[in-house]
């Protein structure tokens, strides 16, 4: 992932989260962090085979390093879904053996799966005969009344035996019944112990930890037991956080500010404006970026109220930032005087 250095030896990802990590959102992730590896939603191997490959599977080159994420369960049916992401261009292919959601369930894919490891094992081999980019699997510790520790390191083991090398770890079970998609991601307790066990375990391979990690200071904590952190609704509401991320975890000499980030973003809205595409659905991704610094409330609002009009363009972005830029000033201004009075 970018140019080696010393720093590299870790993994940084964004969650792939479905109607959030969409194209415009991963370009946007990746003005701000060059080395983080970025993910699509979850697509089906069924409409990766059949349906729209350009609306489901299109990106933009700004966008590699990133990773397709699968969801299937049939071996051919992955390998060769596994194929046309490889033919466009992915840097790695992906399994989800963690999505809860009844929809999920219903199809024979994503967390149910750790009830059936040597499937998974199966489809992860006709992948990894397929493709020559990395083949990888997302998963949790367990679902429902399993034990974790059998679970894991079953599932870990067999996809191994498979050639699988780097697995991301959801460190919680996900409950497939009685609980939503949602309370699946706050309410079974996180046991990042286990993961952290898994590693020492087996130290050959590659373990990315992910889960209730809101902060790059619990990133980092976690990266002294784990070799990499996979970073998901932090990434998404506070993406601010992103522009630290190559300085503290990859070595890079500066951050991004939001700021910069956001002049770095224009080429590639106004490209996007070009194609037709609402300038609504490109923002949306973008409220977050100022979160807890002087004006995000304003930005926020400016975004969200003009971006949906008929004819928003870049200048609704500009006004945004603008404003931002003058309550900073004006905060910073405010404090000068205050120094100086003192």
């Amino acid at each position: 992932m970018g140019k080696v250095t010393q720093f590299q030896a870790h993994r940084l990802s964004i969650a792939p989260m479905m109607d959030w990590t969409d194209r415009h959102c991963r370009a946007f992730h990746r003005v701000l962090t060059r080395e983080a590896l970025l993910y699509t939603e979850m697509v089906t191997t069924g409409a990766v085979l059949h349906g729209d490959r350009e609306r489901l599977l299109g990106f933009d080159d700004v966008e590699h390093p990133v990773a397709l994420q699968l969801g299937g369960s049939e071996p051919a049916d992955l390998a060769a879904a596994a194929r046309i992401g490889a033919d466009l261009g992915y840097d790695e292919i992906n399994l989800n053996v963690g999505c809860p959601s009844d929809r999920v369930q219903s199809g024979r894919f994503g967390a149910c799966l750790m009830r059936e490891p040597e499937l998974v094992a199966q489809g992860m081999a006709a992948i990894g005969a397929a493709v020559s980019i990395p083949a990888t699997v997302k998963c949790r510790i367990g679902v429902d009344d399993q034990d974790p520790e059998e679970s894991l390191f079953t599932l870990v083991d067999l996809c191994a035996q498979a050639g699988v090398t780097t697995f991301i770890v959801h460190a919680r079970k996900a409950w497939l019944k009685g609980l939503s998609p949602k309370e699946n991601r706050d309410v079974p307790p996180l046991d990042y112990g286990l993961v952290h066990r898994l590693k020492r375990e087996r130290p050959d391979l590659t373990i990315e930890i992910n889960g209730g990690i809101g902060s790059l200071d619990e990133a980092e904590a976690q990266l002294a037991h784990t070799d990499g952190v996979m970073l998901g609704r932090a990434a998404y509401h506070t993406p601010g956080i992103l522009g630290q991320a190559d300085r503290r975890i990859f070595g890079a000499a500066a951050d991004v500010d939001p700021f910069e980030a956001v002049e770095l973003y224009k080429p590639y809205i106004a490209g996007q404006l070009a194609r037709g595409v609402h300038l609504a659905a490109i923002t949306r991704h973008m409220l977050g970026l100022f979160h807890g610094a002087p004006g995000a409330r304003t930005w926020r609002r400016i975004l969200t109220v003009e971006s949906v009009k008929p004819g928003a363009d870049l200048s609704v972005v500009d006004a945004a930032l603008a404003a931002v830029s003058g309550l900073k000033d004006q905060r910073g201004a405010g404090r000068l005087e205050a120094g100086e009075a003192a």
